[in-house]
């Protein structure tokens, strides 16, 4: 593949600010293309997140790596807001190659911990409004400057490619939803060249992630002694070269409506995250809670493990032998077919 495969090609990465969204915006500029970063953090003003990063910080980036980019200040939940950035795309582009929907933002209000019978609902119209309707609006207001040109990938950046469940419902229910339009836009799109699909990081070594783990990317590796999960995180790179590989498929058409992972494109496409490593997070859980069945009396944190994974897993044919090993440990027998494995009830 070519250093610079997209040069030329016009695109937009929606929620550019920070993370998975920042570092696409990064990978896309360095493969050639011409990106227009879009998000509500900006210098001009405050975005809905106590973070300091904005839009001029990841275009800054991207110009001192000799990259281009324009930053566009974008309230994704404001239609009037999304129909201008398509008019300024289209009045200076005329065109538009890519479109990545990586629009968040809503951390403070995701209630971890509390159960759907004890969320407090006063923040949830503006909860789906954020995470969900500004991908609607921006998809529908943007996928008609591909479709113009009969040309374009549009991908859905979601969490988790597994179809178990997430650890909170209004969380699930957002990113499961996210994978589903992407699903939806593709059975749409089959007869055009424009392309949709999802794609989800794994681990992701975020600005946030990191200070929550009270280190910065230059000795990430200090925090594994925190969390041994840490081990196998990936930084914003890798998923903005999962994007690039699509971008630059000849035959990216057979991915339509699948939902990927980005370590998993890594391996087949070739590429690795900046520091020339591929993380296997998932195949690391697995072999952590595989060892966790040999322990006859899992502790507290075992448990949270052993529950979390059996949550991701329990519904994916491929892993049903470790998900009832993990049933019987947690001693799950009473679960019918619904919670419990897909292939047999618990007895």
């Amino acid at each position: 593949m070519s250093e610079q495969p997209l040069i030329g090609k016009i695109a937009v990465v929606a929620g550019a600010t920070r993370g998975a969204g920042r570092g696409t915006a990064l990978a896309l500029a360095a493969a050639g293309a011409n990106v227009y970063c879009t998000g509500r953090s900006s210098k001009h003003q405050s975005g809905g997140m106590d973070r300091p990063e904005t839009i001029e910080d990841t275009t800054d980036l991207i110009a001192a790596n000799g990259g281009s980019a324009t930053a566009v200040q974008v309230d994704h939940t404001d239609e009037a807001q999304v129909l201008a950035l398509a008019e300024q795309i289209k009045a200076e582009s005329g065109h538009l190659d890519i479109l990545v929907n990586s629009v968040w933002g809503a951390d403070p209000m995701v209630q971890w911990g509390k159960t759907f019978w004890q969320i407090d609902l006063a923040d949830l119209q503006p909860y789906i409004d954020q995470t969900l309707l500004s991908h609607i609006t921006t998809n529908r207001h943007l996928a008609p400057l591909m479709l113009e040109s009969q040309h374009g990938l549009l991908v859905e950046m979601i969490d988790g490619h597994l179809p178990g469940y997430r650890g909170n419902l209004l969380y699930d229910l957002v990113k499961a939803a996210l994978g589903r339009m992407s699903y939806g836009m593709a059975m749409e799109l089959v007869e055009t060249n424009v392309t949709a699909l999802a794609l989800s990081p794994g681990f992701l070594r975020s600005e946030a992630v990191l200070e929550h783990f009270g280190v910065t990317e230059e000795n990430w590796q200090e925090a594994i002694d925190k969390d041994p999960y840490f081990a196998e995180s990936e930084s914003p790179t890798l998923t903005g070269r999962a994007v690039v590989a699509l971008a630059s498929d000849p035959d990216i058409k057979q991915k339509a409506a699948l939902m990927l992972f980005a370590s998993d494109l890594a391996r087949e496409y070739g590429f690795t995250d900046y520091d020339g490593r591929v993380p296997d997070f998932h195949s690391f859980f697995d072999q952590q809670v595989t060892q966790m069945l040999a322990t006859d009396n899992l502790d507290p944190e075992q448990q949270y493990y052993a529950w979390a994974r059996y949550c991701q897993i329990h519904q994916d044919p491929s892993r049903q032998d470790l998900a009832n090993k993990l049933a019987d440990k947690l001693d799950l027998r009473h679960l019918g077919p619904g919670l419990g494995a897909q292939s047999r009830s618990i007895p």
